[in-house]
C-alpha cells in the first residue's frame, strides 16, 4: 500500500519481532524489514517439550516471571493476587484455565505473527495519529523442512531483500535485517544464522560468519538477459561474489570493528581499557550494581580497542 516506514518505525518493528519471539517461545532465525512489509524466518519448537520449563512445583512462578518479557511488574503482581484470591475461594479451576490460556500463546506461528502485527499497528497508528488497519492481507507462510538447501535458500532470500530492492550493494550495510545485526555483534542474531549454517549455537565467530556470507553471495548473484546487458533480477554483482568467495567470506578486522560500532550496539565510548573504565566509573549510577567493570574488548580489534556495552541512558545529548 501507500504506507512507508521511516527509520524509527523500522526500529520499533525490529524490537517487536525480537520481543515477541522471546515471549512466544519461537526462534527468529533471520528477518528483514522493508518500507511497507517484513519477512521473517521463524523456527517453532515442539510445544510440549518447550512447555516443560513451566512444569513442576515452581512452574507456575516461572510462567509468571516469563510474562515480564511482555507485561509490567504491576500487571504480573495483580495476576498473582487474583490467583491467590481465587484459591482462597476454592476456585482452582479458574486459576488453571487462566494458566492454560497463557500457555496457548506459546509456540504458535500464527499467534506470533498476529501479535507482532497487532502490537506494531497500535504503536504505529498512535505515532502517525491514524486509525484502521495497517496490514493489507493475512501473512503468507512457507513451511521449510529439514536442514541444508531449503533453509539456506529462505534465509539468504530474506537477507538479500535490500540488495534486490537496490537499497544497498551488501546486506551487511542494511540496518534492519538479521545478517546486519549478526555482523554488528548481536548474539541472538548470530545464534539464529548459526542454525542456517549448521554450526554450533555459538559458532558464529568460529566459521559461521564466513560460511553464511559465502552462502549469501553465492545465492544472490544478479541475473542478466541473454545479451548480458540488462539486469533481469537485482542482486550482488558477479565480481563481488567472486571476491567474497575467494576471500572465503572473511571481513577485515577494520571492517568488523566499523560494523560493530556503526549503530552503537555495544556502546558509545571507544578507546583504551583505562579510558573506557574511567568514563564507566564517572557514570556508575546508570548501571546495575551487579556490573563490576565497564570496559569490554572488541574481539575484532587487533590493537586493544574497548567499548562500553549496553549504554542506554541518553547516549546522545
Amino acid at each position: 500500500g501507500e504506507v512507508f516506514f521511516d527509520d524509527i518505525e523500522k526500529e520499533a518493528l525490529r524490537r517487536v519481532l525480537w520481543r515477541m519471539a522471546d515471549f512466544c517461545g519461537v526462534r527468529l532465525v533471520t528477518y528483514c524489514i522493508m518500507g511497507n512489509h517484513f519477512h521473517a524466518l521463524v523456527e517453532v519448537p515442539k510445544r510440549e517439550i518447550w512447555l516443560e520449563r513451566f512444569a513442576g512445583a515452581d512452574g507456575e512462578e516461572r510462567l509468571l516471571s516469563h510474562l515480564r518479557i511482555l507485561y509490567s511488574k504491576a500487571y504480573v503482581d495483580q495476576l498473582r493476587t487474583e490467583f491467590s484470591q481465587w484459591r482462597k475461594l476454592g476456585l482452582e479451576n479458574m486459576v488453571q484455565a487462566r494458566l492454560e490460556a497463557i500457555k496457548k500463546r506459546f509456540c504458535d506461528l500464527s499467534l506470533y505473527v498476529k501479535e507482532v502485527k497487532e502490537r506494531f499497528s497500535r504503536w504505529f497508528n498512535k505515532r502517525r495519529q491514524r486509525r484502521g488497519t495497517l496490514w493489507m492481507d493475512r501473512y503468507k507462510s512457507v513451511i521449510v523442512e529439514g536442514k541444508g538447501e531449503p533453509l539456506h535458500t529462505m534465509a539468504t532470500y530474506i537477507d538479500l531483500n535490500p540488495v534486490r530492492a537496490g537499497l544497498v550493494d551488501d546486506p551487511k550495510d542494511y540496518r534492519w535485517c538479521g545478517y546486519a545485526e549478526a555482523v554488528s555483534g548481536l548474539r541472538r542474531a548470530q545464534r539464529g544464522l548459526s542454525k542456517v549454517t549448521n554450526t554450533a549455537v555459538d559458532g558464529w565467530e568460529n566459521g559461521g560468519a564466513e560460511a553464511y556470507r559465502c552462502l549469501i553471495f553465492s545465492n544472490g548473484i544478479q541475473i542478466k538477459d541473454a545479451q548480458n546487458e540488462n539486469v533481469v533480477r537485482q542482486g550482488v554483482t558477479s565480481e563481488a561474489a567472486r571476491k567474497t568467495l575467494a576471500e572465503k567470506g572473511k571481513l577485515s578486522a577494520a571492517e568488523l570493528v566499523r560494523l560493530r560500532v556503526r549503530y552503537f550496539t555495544d556502546g558509545v565510548i571507544l578507546g583504551s581499557q583505562e579510558f573506557v573504565e574511567s568514563l564507566f566509573n564517572e557514570n556508575r549510577d546508570h548501571f546495575s550494581p551487579k556490573r563490576k567493570s565497564g570496559a569490554r574488548k572488541i574481539s575484532e580489534s587487533e590493537s586493544g580497542l574497548y567499548s562500553l556495552r549496553q549504554l542506554r541512558k541518553r547516549p546522545v545529548g
